[in-house]
């Protein structure tokens, strides 16, 4: 099950904002994230992760229904890169990790 905005707003909520501050706040978040992303830098959320803009050159490709060749122009496209961090918490494997940079040292 996939978290939505309104689940990240009743989230907030839960630590003492009132309904309608939490929905501003993940709102005006995400309204700063989209600003970031459409001027073309990048968002960097350290411990989280790092969202780019990728360019896309224009290339063929095939229309699945009907078989044709199509050319797909250029376009942006936004990638994103979690953190060391992020990925040992999701992986579980933060004590390995620990554990061997200590063996290492």
């Amino acid at each position: 099950m996939a978290l939505t905005k309104n689940d990240i707003v009743t989230k907030v909520n839960d630590l003492g904002f009132t309904k309608k501050k939490a929905a501003e706040v993940v709102e005006s978040l995400l309204e700063i994230i989209k600003a970031s992303l459409a001027s073309g830098d990048d968002v960097l959320v350290s411990g989280f992760g790092k969202f780019c803009v990728k360019d896309k050159r224009p290339r063929r490709g095939r229309n699945p229904a009907t078989g044709s060749d199509l050319l797909l122009r250029e376009r942006k496209v936004v990638t994103f890169k979690c953190s060391g961090k992020l990925r040992e918490k999701i992986n579980g494997d933060e004590e390995e990790s620990q554990m061997t940079s200590r063996m290492s040292a």
